[in-house]
This record gives structure tokens, C-alpha cells and sequence, in this order.
């Protein structure tokens, strides 16, 4: 059960329409759904603020269309498949609106969410070839009503690519630094911003970067401040964790 629900029974109780007994069983047998295959999480969006996300990876294309399709009967609006493939995208678009991208392989389900916080989201990748990471933190943030920047092959390879775009990283409330290789982009972020940095390693490079280890302890051993690491190739999670931090300074 979603907020706008939640609030309508509640409402429903104090016009009297509903007594308080029938509002506690519905609250009671309304947490989650069981689809046999999966418990949808109902209430994920009133303890999070975030409706349930469904990792696409693993499951059938069957499978995403009976979570997503309990989920919008149930009124969540937006809902974020992550690791969602070209081909089972193709099944679950027949069934239920789809905006999918091939890049990222996130496919959002109903309608686009509305910029929600005044502040801005840095996106900034080292490589093109980072670029599935990079748009999975991007269209992640976006689909959670955030204003996303992107600064792509920004690379220390490079570094004035990167400095010739100070103003942007200075005026972000938060940054996600995406880089494969030796993880360097994180740490030289981190010593330019005055906002919080999310690091991503990712799996990009050749045999001795261990398929993203190399990245990640560089970025867990960064030397400077403000830096935090997500775990390899997990552009969703940095977009998620982006989000909540942007969305905490409108609250303060």
C-alpha cells in the first residue's frame, strides 16, 4: 500500500465511512503480496520513500511482468527494473508501458518522474567504456525526480577535460564518480568538491584490474576526503544513494 492509500484510508476512518477495526486488517494483510515466485514488497515505498525495485536479472520476463503489474495495482506509479536484457525488455513492453534503454539495461514502467529537489546530481564516467555504469547511477537518479549532469570521458588520462568543467562539479549537491582501471577520477574529485563523492568501480580494464578490484581498493584507500564507495559496477546503488543525499538538502 502506497502513501497516497494509506492517507485515503485513514481518511476513510475519520469520515466514519470505515471503522478502525477494517483499517487495521487491511494495514495488516497490505505489506506485501505473495506471487508464489516473489513477495512484492507493498510498503517498501512508505518505510523507504522509494517504491520496490526490481532487479531484472535472473528472473523470466514472466516473472517481472507479475511483480511490475502487482505493483501498479497497487499504486505504485514509477517503477525501475534494473539488468533487464534487450530481449526480455522486448516481452515485458508487450504487457505493461516500458521506457527502456539498452545502455544502462534499466527499463522504467509508467509514467516519468517529476524533478523533485532543488539540488543537482554530477554524474562524471572516465571512459566511454564506462558508460553502462555511469548511465545506470544517471537514469537511476533521474527516475527518482533528481536533475542529473553528465560528464562523460572525463578521465585523469585527460585531466583538463575534467578541469575545464569545475563550475559544474562545484555548484553539484552530490557527485557519483564512475572509473575502471586504477579508480583514480574518484579521488581526484574528491579533492576538488566541497560535496559529498560516491564512488563506483568498474569492472573495465585489463587482466591486473582483477575485473574491478583494482578500482575498488583505489577507491577505498582514496587519500581524500568526502569519498564513498559503492560495490563494482553497481551504478544503481550509487544513483539510489545519490538520490537520498540530494533529496536531504531540501530537508535541512
Amino acid at each position: 500500500m502506497d502513501s497516497k492509500k494509506t492517507l485515503a484510508l485513514l481518511r476513510e476512518v475519520k469520515d466514519g465511512t470505515l471503522s478502525p477495526e477494517e483499517a487495521v486488517l487491511k494495514l495488516r494483510t497490505s505489506p506485501y503480496e505473495d506471487l508464489g515466485y516473489a513477495k512484492v514488497d507493498l510498503h517498501r515505498e512508505l518505510r523507504q520513500g522509494v517504491p520496490e525495485v526490481i532487479y531484472g536479472s535472473g528472473k523470466t520476463p514472466e516473472q517481472i511482468i507479475g511483480i511490475a503489474s502487482a505493483m501498479r495495482e497497487n499504486g505504485v506509479e514509477t517503477i525501475l527494473i534494473t539488468r533487464l536484457s534487450t530481449e526480455a525488455a522486448e516481452k515485458v513492453e508487450k504487457a505493461i508501458p516500458l521506457d527502456y534503454d539498452e545502455v544502462s539495461k534499466l527499463g522504467i514502467a509508467g509514467r516519468k518522474a517529476e524533478i523533485t529537489s532543488s539540488g543537482s546530481i554530477v554524474v562524471a564516467s572516465a571512459g566511454t567504456s564506462d558508460l553502462p555504469v555511469a548511465e545506470e547511477a544517471a537514469r537511476t537518479a533521474e527516475a527518482l525526480g533528481n536533475k542529473v549532469i553528465r560528464l562523460y570521458d572525463v578521465g585523469v588520462a585527460g585531466l583538463h577535460r575534467l578541469l575545464s568543467k569545475l563550475d559544474v562539479l562545484l555548484k553539484a549537491r552530490v557527485i557519483v564518480a564512475v572509473a575502471g582501471m586504477e579508480g583514480a577520477l574518484a579521488s581526484v574529485i574528491g579533492g576538488l568538491a566541497d560535496c559529498p563523492v560516491i564512488a563506483v568501480p568498474t569492472s573495465v580494464g585489463y587482466g591486473a584490474n582483477f575485473g574491478g578490484v583494482s578500482a575498488l581498493l583505489s577507491m577505498l584507500n582514496s587519500c581524500a576526503s568526502g569519498v564513498s564507495v559503492v560495490n563494482i559496477d553497481n551504478g544503481f546503488g550509487a544513483g539510489f544513494l545519490a538520490s537520498r543525499i540530494n533529496h536531504l538538502g531540501d530537508k535541512e
